[in-house]
């Protein structure tokens, strides 16, 4: 069984965010990067354990700088058997697919795994756009997998209940919550990490992102709160009308 996870580099939820650039550019200043949770606790987790079951490999892939090194390593630590970093900008979703696509569809995977969404945009875009490119079925949100042969049978969760589905390999499948258990990586796991192989290839040419960022906005600031007694209804109405401007 051939196996890819595609990982990406978050900020930690703990992070301030700012922007550069007049508003155009994330400041990765003093900003602390982790592996993108879903993408490591449930996308690398069960491929590890599809490998560890079925034997075979497990690659993951990553879009990125030299800097983003340090996840992939992680990545090699919890168990994935070796690793390739496409050194480009990973300017948007559609950009970074493309990219992934074309190194694996020579690769012969059988299947790929995306975590759910990223925590950084929740975009939850990139295996339905990997899917298409790659010309493969694509299973979303999956919360359950068994493997027998070359099929895969899939459950998820809907509205009101379950689905379970049937589905031949090669796949495209994004992880929920529940498809595996966090795995923390071992001292052996980490001083091994350091012999995998992490193969950097070239940004692949004739591939341009079709979005562009206009301008990133912080949140409004949270303003204090004003509490008006529950018999004046007067006051509470010119509140609302006057200063937060609902009605």
């Amino acid at each position: 069984m051939k196996v890819l996870v595609c990982i990406s580099k978050v900020p930690d939820t703990t992070s301030k965010i700012t922007f550069t650039d007049n508003n155009t550019r994330f400041n990765e200043d003093g900003v602390t990067f982790i592996m993108n949770p879903t993408d490591e606790w449930y996308a690398l987790v069960r491929a590890i354990e599809v490998k560890e079951a079925q034997g075979g490999s497990v690659t993951v892939v990553n879009v990125g700088g030299a800097n983003n090194d340090q996840i992939i390593r992680k990545a090699l630590a919890i168990g994935a058997d070796d690793a390739v970093r496409i050194d480009a900008d990973p300017t948007d979703a559609y950009f970074v697919a493309a990219q992934i696509a074309e190194y694996a569809k020579s690769e012969g995977f059988d299947i790929v795994f995306t975590g759910k969404e990223t925590i950084d945009y929740n975009g939850s875009v990139m295996g339905g756009l990997l899917a298409e490119f790659l010309d493969l079925p694509y299973i979303s949100l999956v919360t359950k997998m068994d493997i027998a042969g070359t099929a895969a049978t899939l459950e998820r969760e809907v509205e009101g209940g379950k689905e379970i589905l049937e589905a031949n390999l090669p796949i495209v499948i994004s992880a929920n919550k529940d498809l595996a258990e966090q795995r923390i990586p071992n001292m052996r796991g980490i001083m091994g990490a350091r012999k995998k192989p992490l193969n950097v290839l070239p940004a692949f040419g004739g591939i341009t992102a079709p979005t562009s960022v206009v301008e990133y906005l912080a949140p409004v600031p949270r303003t204090e709160v004003k509490l008006v007694d529950a018999d004046n209804v007067a006051e509470l109405a010119r509140l609302l009308h006057e200063e937060a401007k609902v009605i």
